[in-house]
């Protein structure tokens, strides 16, 4: 299923000129009048960065924590765009917000996380939007819920705009891992799926929450085709007043964009399409075979599932699983499949054989309607 909402090519209201990749970038936080303004001139110095962010209005998880230096940073970011000539961007969070900051000029507002994840909230910022021709860009909310993100999207285009985007920034976790905010590629993978020509922008930033980890991360996105980055950057992050470990200076993003292996999404060499093609072939030919041998396999277990009913044996067995699952991710590293990828695999086809048994066992029993979408 695709969804149809009326977007304008992103090459229509940024990056005209036609800069890889597109990159939006500046400090987290506008902190002073002097620090915004050098750091704006180091970025437009390195002539790779297509606008300048930088945040005004800061959602902290405590009060009393930094939570931005308010609407006169709006005049900060009048000067720097005045004497750089790039345009800017600010989050919004409120009607208020959004306002201010068209009142001062601004060209680019996006939607942060926690603001995604509240319908209410994405609706005051929508009503606020209506009748404005301006650029807004959707953060993916706090949680890998993809329905809220969609749903944050169609609200905003259903106020009337056109020039939208999303911005991939990660999805919080309870496991710990060396990033601040898990990637969860396949959430905006499927958005990429169900909105082909939204664009959708990395931030490797909030993803890595490590400014060392920056560059690798950044070229995932782009091997993935995703249209551009926002890199927060700071003329000097070790004093940075917030997320200072995820911050680089203008020269070391530079650097990161430079190192960048860029690739194209279409193939014009004939002889390249063909071979893909030829490859691509192949693949389909397995994945049939794949759903195939998981059919029948699905029939063999609702066969299990009537034995069970008529010997009274429960679903599970859990010895039975972690026979079968240390045998086959064994046999799945000799075959070089990551323990991972093996162990993700059969948890897939194993709790779907539980459900359909689940079913045999309680027939007659009438079950909750599943729902399509999150609550």
């Amino acid at each position: 299923m695709k969804l149809n909402l009326n977007i304008q090519p992103l090459n229509t209201w940024i990056n005209k000129e036609g800069k890889q990749p597109l990159l939006i970038a500046g400090p987290c936080s506008a902190e002073t009048e002097d620090q915004l303004v050098a750091t704006a001139h180091l970025l437009a110095k390195t002539g790779k960065v297509s606008a300048l962010r930088a945040g005004i209005w800061k959602p902290r998880t405590r009060p009393g924590e930094f939570e931005g230096i308010g609407s006169i940073g709006l005049e900060w970011l009048k000067r720097a765009k005045a004497e750089t000539g790039l345009p800017t961007a600010v989050e919004v969070a409120t009607a208020k917000h959004v306002e201010e900051a068209l009142a001062a000029g601004v060209d680019i507002l996006w939607v942060g996380a926690r603001s995604t994840a509240n319908p209410f909230t994405v609706q005051e910022i929508a009503d606020a939007l209506k009748g404005v021709d301006v650029p807004v860009m959707v953060k993916n909310p706090v949680n890998p819920d993809l329905s809220l993100w969609v749903g944050a999207l169609e609200r905003i285009n259903n106020a009337g705009i056109t020039k939208l985007a999303a911005i991939h920034r990660g999805f919080s976790s309870y496991e710990k891992s060396a990033f601040r905010n898990e990637p969860m590629w396949d959430v905006a993978i499927s958005l990429k799926t169900l909105v082909p020509e939204l664009p959708i922008i990395n931030d490797p930033s909030h993803i890595t929450g490590n400014r060392d980890l920056i560059g690798y991360i950044s070229q995932k996105a782009i091997d993935l085709d995703m249209q551009g980055l926002m890199i927060e950057s700071h003329i000097d992050p070790t004093v940075a007043w917030t997320d200072a470990k995820q911050q680089v200076t203008p020269a070391a993003l530079s650097d990161i964009i430079d190192n960048l292996a860029l690739r194209k999404a279409e193939v014009k060499n004939t002889e390249v399409k063909d071979k893909l093609a030829e490859l691509r072939a192949q693949i389909d030919k397995i994945d049939d075979l794949i759903i195939q041998k998981v059919a029948e396999r699905m029939t063999i277990a609702e066969q299990i599932g009537k034995y069970k009913k008529d010997n009274n044996i429960t679903i599970l067995q859990v010895n039975r699983w972690e026979e079968i699952l240390k045998k086959t991710t064994d046999y799945g590293k000799a075959l070089k499949l990551s323990p991972e990828f093996t162990e993700k695999l059969l948890e897939l086809v194993h709790t779907e054989s539980i459900r359909r048994q689940g079913l045999i066992l309680n027939e007659g029993i009438e079950q909750p309607k599943e729902s399509l979408t999150h609550a």
